[in-house]
């Protein structure tokens, strides 16, 4: 069953969005007192559960795969939104945090949201089944957009270090946007049957195709509460990006206490901006709906590369410094596992619960080596 569309004024779905939002405003420039810090805290938390309800009802209203589509989409302008704010206020590890928050939000993507849907999916239902016409071309451009934007400036010679020159990045940045548009309009328009949930015989063979909406039994919402939705999806996804920025310094003092490497700030944040995603997937998995948790999963990723890398590219422009890019040795080793496995559990079209093991051992792997390098 869909979430319940939103009735009233009172209802905990609308008035969690606006309390989290009067926290981030009131606490954005003091928030050093711990009885504060767990009030974000606690706003962060309602923030999320209150994004993921209201990405449902907007699912539920246009159907899929507009209704991952949105989730994912918002999620990641916001994201951008705040790498760009944080590589502003300068201090050590700017450099670098674009493409530790983007690369954290690609395994977290690929191995997490992925992972945990096809593990939740296949324990509940025996064996998940999903389009792999749609989930492949999903992963397809993934893996194109990240051996782009992060594998080459690894190995390129015009910049310095593990960064693109000028030209190398303006040429990532314009790939970004193309492979990222042509394959919403793919998504969307020409081939929108390829992404929406599949029915399946005992086998686990894809048989044909369920319902748009999602749901049999529900009506869909009405415009005007699947508008109040998308309002306060919107509110929702800004106070979670909010209010993880302001928990970003306690998060860094944490970090330098434990002797771990910066990057790890960028996991932590990466974990919290996806938290929607990854609770929105987990639902879907759980009602025999994976095709949606994959289309957020690797949606997510794509958009966290197509639309971070082409923003960051113009950010560069007025922004002091140098810009890395280019991934290190074992995060290109993670990378290149993590596409393997992504490939050989796509191909099938179906998954058992061991596939989402897999991935998440994978994920497990790349948090452990986050902090222990």
């Amino acid at each position: 069953m869909s979430a319940p569309a939103v009735r009233g004024p009172f209802q905990w779905s609308v008035v969690v969005p606006v309390v989290a939002a009067v926290v981030l405003a009131a606490t954005w420039l003091h928030h050093e007192h711990w009885a504060v810090l767990v009030a974000i805290g606690a706003a962060l938390v309602g923030a999320v559960l209150a994004a993921v309800h209201h990405a449902e009802v907007v699912a539920h209203k246009v159907g899929e795969p507009f209704g991952s589509l949105i989730l994912a989409v918002a999620v990641t302008v916001i994201e951008v939104g705040l790498i760009v704010m944080l590589m502003t206020s300068g201090g050590e590890g700017t450099s670098t945090y674009a493409r530790d928050t983007v690369f954290a939000a690609v395994m977290i993507t690929l191995n997490g949201i992925v992972g945990i849907s096809l593990l939740v999916g296949a324990l509940k239902h025996h064996l998940v089944s999903f389009n792999p016409s749609g989930t492949g071309s999903a992963l397809t451009t993934v893996v194109a957009l990240a051996s782009l934007t992060m594998v080459l400036p690894s190995f390129t010679t015009s910049g310095q270090g593990l960064e693109f020159s000028g030209s190398q990045l303006a040429f990532a940045a314009v790939a970004s946007l193309v492979l990222y548009v042509g394959f919403v309009l793919t998504q969307t328009v020409r081939h929108r049957d390829f992404f929406v949930p599949v029915s399946s015989d005992e086998y686990g063979l894809m048989t044909g195709l369920l319902d748009a909406d999602g749901d049999d039994h529900a009506d869909p919402p009405s415009r005007r509460e699947t508008l109040l939705s998308l309002a306060l999806l919107v509110v929702s996804l800004v106070a979670v990006v909010g209010l993880a920025k302001l928990l970003s310094p306690t998060i860094e003092d944490a970090v330098k206490a434990v002797g771990a490497p910066y990057a790890v700030v960028g996991v932590v944040i990466a974990l919290l901006v996806l938290a929607p995603e990854s609770i929105a997937a987990v639902r879907n998995a759980s009602r025999d709906r994976v095709q949606v948790s994959l289309n957020l999963g690797y949606g997510s990723a794509m958009a966290s590369i197509g639309l971070t890398v082409p923003t960051i590219a113009v950010a560069s422009i007025w922004l002091d410094g140098p810009l890395e890019l280019g991934l290190e040795t074992t995060q290109l080793v993670l990378l290149c596992i993590t596409v393997v496995v992504s490939v050989l559990t796509v191909a099938q079209g179906r998954a058992k619960s061991q596939q989402g093991l897999v991935h998440l051992v994978l994920l497990g792997a790349f948090l452990f080596l986050s902090v222990v390098p």
